[in-house]
Formats: C-alpha cells, sequence, structure tokens
C-alpha cells in the first residue's frame, strides 16, 4: 500500500512554496494528490504554485492558523496515508519510499517521523551540521486512521506548538509514532517564519500546550482512580 496525499498549509509563502512543491514533485514514489491549503494569504499563491505537473488541489480559508489549515487539507484527502509538509521545507528525493517501506516493515506502527537539518532561508544547498529529530509536520507520515483517531490539529495561542499538542494526543491514545535515524527533509529558518527565534507572544501556544497536556493526564488519573 503506497497511495499516499500530501497536505501544504500556506500562509504568504508564495516566495518558497515552488521549491517545495519540486522536493516533492522529485520523491522516487510521487503521491497521488498534493492538497494545498492557503490559509488567508495576500500574496500570489496560485500564480507561485503553477508549473508544476504534481496532481494539485489548491483549498482556501480565512487565516485561522497552520493546525486548522492542517485539519482542513488532511479532511480532503482519501488516500490511506498522509504525509504532511510546511510550505517553506524541503524533502530529500527518498524521504516518502524510506518511510514507506518502515510502515511496510512495522504494520503495527501508526506514523513514521525522520531526522532533519536546518537551512538559512535561501541555502538548502548548505544545512547546518546539526541533525535533529523532527517531531514536526515537515517529517511526518501517518496512516489515515491516526488523523480520525487523534482528530483536529489545535491551533495554541501565537501560532507555536499545535504539532506538539498534537503529537501528544497521539500518544495518549496508544498510537505508535516511530521515529527514524535517517535525514529525510531540510527546515528552512528565516526572518518572520514560525520557527524563526524566541517570541514571547507566539511562544505562549507552548505553554498553552504544556497546560492541557497537564489536565489531561490529570483527568486520566482521576478516570483511573
Amino acid at each position: 500500500m503506497r497511495n499516499y496525499g500530501v497536505v501544504i498549509p500556506a500562509f504568504n509563502a508564495s516566495g518558497t512554496i515552488a521549491e517545495t512543491l519540486r522536493s516533492v514533485a522529485a520523491q522516487t514514489v510521487r503521491p497521488e494528490l498534493v492538497v494545498i491549503v492557503d490559509d488567508g494569504s495576500n500574496d500570489d499563491l496560485a500564480a507561485a504554485i503553477g508549473g508544476t505537473d504534481l496532481p494539485l488541489q489548491l483549498l482556501r480559508q480565512a487565516n485561522a492558523g497552520p493546525g486548522s489549515a492542517t485539519t482542513r487539507g488532511i479532511a480532503a484527502l482519501s488516500t490511506p496515508l498522509i504525509a504532511t509538509l510546511d510550505a517553506d521545507d524541503l524533502w530529500l528525493p527518498s524521504k516518502v519510499e524510506t518511510q514507506l517501506a518502515h510502515l511496510e516493515r512495522h504494520p503495527g506502527t501508526s506514523g513514521v517521523f525522520c531526522h532533519l537539518r536546518n537551512f538559512r532561508n535561501d541555502r538548502p544547498d548548505a544545512p547546518e551540521d546539526a541533525i535533529v529529530p523532527g517531531w514536526s509536520r515537515t517529517t511526518m507520515l501517518i496512516r489515515r486512521q491516526v488523523a480520525e483517531t487523534v482528530g483536529p490539529v489545535v491551533d495554541p495561542p501565537g501560532g507555536r506548538g499545535e504539532m506538539i499538542d498534537w503529537i501528544a494526543r497521539a500518544r495518549e491514545a496508544g498510537l505508535a509514532l516511530d521515529m527514524m535515524e535517517e535525514v529525510l527533509a531540510l527546515r528552512r529558518i528565516r526572518p518572520g517564519s514560525l520557527s524563526y527565534g524566541r517570541d514571547a507572544a507566539r511562544d505562549r501556544g507552548y505553554l498553552e500546550v504544556a497546560r492541557l497536556a497537564m489536565l489531561r493526564r490529570a483527568r486520566n488519573k482521576a478516570g483511573a482512580g
């Protein structure tokens, strides 16, 4: 079973999404459909995604956050496997094929992630030396049942931490999520992006994610007692 779709939430990503799509088109196993969800952008995203031979579907919504856009994109797919990707990041060509093989070897695994390297804005040819485990949207490949079990990706205040929350909820549901050792993706770090630097307003999301996790643990403990 190698039929997969891709979800890319996009907000003012016209300067990077063409390169992101080229990395999807270069996959050794091509997707059945790529759903791009324009999350209230004010740039010309439609023009930026032209020229690719990928099967694309562009959806638009009022700005609600990357979690909301990811959730809407997943709902638009019917494939048994779902990969997600941020609109400024890149996959290496064997990324999906390697992860598909892992899921085939481990049928009890619900989803798989991989390691990644950061690169600075427009230099994907010169990624930084540090390799980090990519518990992130860009590296995720999941079975459809995972999305149905865990539910929507919820945007916390500030716009950061939605994937940390979603992955935590998946684990709390007893779903097996594996981390591959291979570096199969590159994450762009650029001023203004959600992953750039520390920002007190944006970082509120991490605090809310931690608070919600503690509340869930307290409820589970009370229920078990």
